[in-house]
């Protein structure tokens, strides 16, 4: 029989207490915190569903690995290790290990990118735009068009339009740095991208002569997707399809804080060994040396031993069905979701939550808030906060849409947790037209929504 409750396929081992906040002690600490919930003290949050990255709990095996971890600064026995497990999983020759995935980003992009370049997406994420964006490049998103849809039902919502791929590439031709396909899609509502689309992306990109990317760093999760979704993928293993997938490209990034279940690191994986090289001589100058690129022993064990826990079919299925519970809960509420709900999060329709508030004061940024006052749990936007930009005038230009992402991180949360969160959406529902949206009085260039400073409108 299939049972309707949903286990945690682990025992809990050891554990950490979570201090109950009142909601006074909480509007205090949104205020002092310039209501950025980035900005509070972990201490101050109930439930923290800011990130999905670099939150997960460790396994036995992994903190047994810690133990054995190798710190000799070069040619440690944790790197050789590290390096054979993203060698099997990527099929590709070169991996160079960074201490997260930010870092290969911008060895990467620093070096496909600067003035005059263009790289193309599904979607780009914040850190993946900025570190093209830093070295003078233009990021361009190419969703389907159901991608910029919340509640259109499609079940490959992440996928790369294709044909409008090829009049970029036509236009573009060399200046492409290189196309991106970041699988699940985050900037999209962690949506899937499907084989087939992979590989049509992959195919032109071989004809254009352009380097094809994978961001990786959530593809076990894609691959839950692909196999459950994907014609002619259910008898594949969730490994053999990620396999496949990274056959069609020519490198990956990939932080290793999500789907490698570590709490530090990442990587770089490329086929051309020139193009290794050029990237081995940043990594060098600004990570540490090849064999360790800026992680302790300890944590290329972890990173190694989570690459293969993290393909357990039994992980998967809990991984994504207690993140579709929430969903679920948060659908039957009324609350405006992306749907099909993700694999790593729920993401909330801001704007149609909140239509009373305009786009230029933030409907997402609102919702965090309330989400934090109401019930201590601390979320994230996506929308005009993170991705909006200004034209000559300085008046906003919005993002394509205004979301607010629930993260759930991995083996950390039990049900009683996801229900106290719908919960306390029930109380944000309640109160939703009272509302008011949020105006921006300090804002760094790059990245504005990690410090950026709040004011009620």
């Amino acid at each position: 029989m299939r049972h309707r409750t949903i286990i945690e396929p682990f025992r809990i081992k050891s554990v950490e207490p979570i201090r109950l906040s009142t909601e006074p002690e909480r509007v205090a600490a949104l205020a002092a915190a310039h209501y950025n919930p980035f900005l509070l003290d972990s201490e101050q949050v109930i439930i923290d569903l800011l990130t999905d990255s670099g939150t997960s709990a460790m396994s036995v095996e992994q903190w047994a690995g810690v133990m054995r971890g190798d710190e000799a600064y070069a040619g440690s026995r944790s790197w050789t290790r590290m390096e054979r497990a993203v060698r099997d999983l990527t099929g590709m020759a070169h991996v160079l290990p960074t201490h997260q995935g930010r870092a290969a980003e911008r060895i990467i992009y620093g070096h496909l990118g600067g003035r005059g370049k263009v790289f193309l997406a599904n979607t780009h994420f914040d850190t993946t735009r900025a570190n093209i964006e830093f070295s003078g490049a233009t990021a361009i998103d190419l969703p389907i068009a159901e991608g910029r849809r919340p509640d259109a039902l499609h079940p490959f919502k992440g996928n790369l339009d294709v044909p409008a791929l090829e009049v970029l590439l036509r236009q573009h031709g060399t200046a492409v740095g290189a196309v991106i396909l970041t699988v699940t899609n985050n900037s999209g509502g962690g949506q899937p991208v499907s084989l087939e689309n992979a590989a049509a992306v992959s195919a032109a990109c071989r004809r254009h002569g352009i380097p094809f990317l994978l961001d990786c760093c959530r593809i076990a999760e894609n691959s839950w997707f692909i196999k459950h979704r994907e014609p002619g993928m259910q008898d594949l293993t969730y490994r053999e399809i990620a396999q496949r997938m990274f056959a069609l490209a020519d490198g990956a990034v990939m932080s290793a804080k999500k789907d490698g279940l570590a709490n530090m690191g990442g990587f770089l994986a490329l086929r051309d060994e020139a193009l290794a090289q050029a990237c081995t001589n940043l990594l060098i100058i600004t990570e540490g040396f090849t064999t360790y690129g800026g992680l302790s022993g300890r944590d290329l064990e972890a990173i190694a031993i989570g690459l293969e826990e993290v393909f357990d079919p039994h992980y998967l299925e809990y991984r994504v069905r207690s993140t579709t519970f929430l969903g679920e809960h948060l659908h039957a509420l009324g609350i405006p979701l992306m749907r099909p709900i993700g694999g790593h999060a729920v993401y909330v329709d801001a704007k149609a939550l909140y239509p009373h508030i305009p786009v230029t004061e933030y409907p997402g940024q609102s919702l965090v808030c309330e989400l934090y006052t109401l019930g201590g749990i601390r979320s994230v936007e996506i929308g005009s906060v993170m991705f909006g930009t200004y034209d000559s005038a300085g008046a906003l230009v919005p993002a394509a849409m205004e979301l607010v992402r629930l993260a759930i991180p991995r083996r950390v949360y039990t049900q009683s947790h996801i229900e106290y969160v719908a919960e306390t959406f029930e109380a944000v529902a309640a109160r939703a037209s009272e509302v008011r949206g949020y105006r921006i009085v300090r804002e760094p260039r790059f990245l504005r929504h990690f410090s950026a400073h709040f004011a009620p409108c």
